[in-house]
């Protein structure tokens, strides 16, 4: 690999170790920074949902504890649990509006029966992930980020006024608007480094406004002991679940496998940003990640508090400072899990007032919108799925301001599951994106043992389709080749392997070419990662990289996806232009 290929910005790797003192200096920065959310996130449901300070503590306690366990999880992995990198957890703002209305219509006992039930499914889709990959794919993912921000910011608009009746009418549009424009103002002007402050120096700024028209309530933080743990405040759980529990478990459920696909991306994004030279995907990574996600929000549910999710700062903070190492990832988690048992530091957040934290948030959450819209457009964006974009968007936003037919949803388990804009939106992209591929052009299916003995009928297939393409015999030919090489290239790869491996091949028309889909055991190497080599080297090392160099010659693409229980390598050959 050549350095240019290689991000020097990277100054010490996953499994690299820095010195005590880098570890520490960075973890803790991370830690400041990120603390700040995870806290504010639940006490915002808590005050919605007009919970008890009892609960409020409790909840914040409970959050900090598990955001912290979970992110040393994630970083050290245990077994197919954890990533292996530094992605921190935290509470999930995509749970706000499905949480304050469990909090409402059942109390903490049904919220934390909900969260332990609907993290299961989060588990099953990490297992499951290679079979999702065609419905759970970028676009929907994307769409369904800007359908949080637009669900969110409704409840944020309101915080920007909710302070006591005798306060002075400057103080809300004051303190929201002092907090915006510290936070708004670094993120635009400040150096990259100091950057990452911004929402901390944004809060203090506001507190510092609000102090004087006494929304700061310094007492609690004075009353509050230094160290202890509101251990006797756990609301416990309801194990016979009413009807509340069952018009929203179908809400939970889909907003669960949607922080599931914000972690999805995380898992991706931060393999990117975490070696000096670039690697293809592995999305074992991703179902670890998945899984430490799935973890943290059944320890939630136990717990009676916010379920939680990776946050994407993981990936800013990984690539600023260049430490990847795994030690920051740990030294993250404790410092959560000590600040946990630090009541006047919980305290000190928790008296954050709401106009404060609507200015913090409305910052967050308007990037958020764009993060979302970006990955939808990173996909490439055609009259298909420009469709599914505009239609869930518009029709999540129409369910969450009641304006398509409310008085059709009723009071029960319709209104819930499309009282939410988010929810209602993402089970729209789903079944958009399920219909087109279940409308797809049909898929020609091989399903063999992965030798030498499968090559007459690959070529068969491949020949048959190009004959229905009516492409020339160059086109067939090349097809061929494509085919061939990819064969040639997971055999070689599964060489020396203890048992015998089996291969599917599915192949169909799209885009005026061809998409071969490899499937087969998982192997050691990434053809991704080869190819790339080969591109670069100056000479032949071995009779395999004749295979690699001619696949990556005659085909328009390749993607190979490693996960736990299989591999699959697609293909890309273009057809007559």
């Amino acid at each position: 690999m050549t350095q240019a290929h290689q991000n020097k910005a990277v100054r010490y790797e996953p499994d690299e170790s820095p010195p005590l003192p880098v570890a520490l200096g960075v973890g803790l920065q991370a830690a400041a920074v990120i603390v700040a959310p995870v806290v504010l996130t639940v006490v915002i449901v808590a005050r919605l949902a007009d919970q008890a300070d009892t609960y409020t503590t409790w909840a914040v306690f409970a959050a900090l504890l598990i955001s912290g366990l979970t992110t040393a999880l994630q970083a050290r992995r245990l077994g197919r649990i954890g990533s292996g990198h530094v992605l921190i957890m935290g509470t999930s703002g995509a749970f706000i509006a499905v949480c304050v209305a469990a909090l409402v219509n059942g109390g903490p006992a049904t919220l934390a029966s909900l969260v332990v039930v609907s993290s299961l499914f989060q588990f099953l889709m990490a297992n499951r992930l290679s079979w999702l990959r065609r419905v759970f794919t970028p676009v929907v993912a994307g769409t369904v980020i800007m359908l949080i921000a637009a669900t969110v910011m409704p409840l944020i608009f309101e915080s920007l006024t909710d302070v006591p009746a005798d306060t002075s009418e400057a103080a809300a549009p004051l303190t929201a608007l002092a907090t915006l424009l510290v936070v708004g103002g670094l993120v635009l002007r400040a150096p990259t480094a100091f950057r990452l402050w911004s929402p901390v120096i944004g809060v203090a700024v506001g507190c510092f406004v609000a102090a004087p028209f006494g929304l700061y309530d310094l007492e609690s933080v004075l009353d509050a002991s230094w160290i202890g743990a509101p251990f006797t405040s756990w609301p416990g759980m309801d194990l016979t679940p009413g009807g509340e529990f069952w018009e929203l478990l179908p809400a939970f459920v889909v907003v669960t496998l949607v922080g599931a696909i914000e972690t999805l991306g995380d898992g991706v994004a931060i393999q990117r940003v975490s070696h000096r030279v670039p690697r293809a995907t592995d999305f074992r990574v991703v179902q670890g990640a998945l899984n430490a996600d799935g973890v943290g929000n059944l320890l939630s549910g136990l717990a009676g508090t916010l379920p939680n999710t990776t946050y994407s700062t993981s990936i800013s903070l990984t690539e600023v400072t260049g430490v990847a190492s795994r030690r920051v990832g740990v030294v993250i988690g404790a410092v959560f899990m000590g600040v946990a048992f630090l009541p006047k530091a919980a305290a000190l957040l928790i008296s954050i007032p709401p106009p404060v934290a609507a200015g913090y948030l409305l910052v967050l959450v308007g990037v958020l919108f764009v993060q979302g819209a970006k990955i939808v457009v990173q996909d490439g964006v055609d009259h298909r799925k420009a469709l599914l974009v505009g239609v869930s968007f518009w029709m999540g936003a129409g369910f969450q301001n009641q304006w398509i037919f409310p008085d059709l949803l009723g009071e029960g388990f319709l209104a819930v599951l499309f009282g939410n804009g988010m929810t209602g939106g993402a089970i729209v992209a789903i079944v958009i994106m399920a219909f087109m591929e279940a409308t797809g052009s049909r898929r020609r299916k091989l399903d063999l043992p992965l030798d030498w003995d499968a090559l007459p009928k690959l070529k068969g297939l491949l020949r048959d389709m190009a004959a229905k393409s009516r492409w020339d015999p160059a086109l067939e030919e090349r097809l061929v080749l494509v085919g061939e090489e990819t064969l040639s290239s997971l055999l070689a790869e599964g060489d020396g392997a203890s048992e015998p491996r089996h291969l599917v091949v599915t192949a169909r028309p799209a885009g005026g070419g061809v998409e071969l889909e490899f499937l087969c055991g998982s192997g050691r190497e990434n053809l991704e990662d080869r190819l790339s080599y080969v591109g670069d080297a100056p000479e032949i090392a071995d009779g395999r990289e004749i295979s690699f160099r001619l696949l990556r010659h005659y085909a328009s693409s390749v993607r190979h996806h490693k996960y736990h229980d299989v591999d699959i390598v697609t293909v890309n050959v273009a057809g007559p232009r």
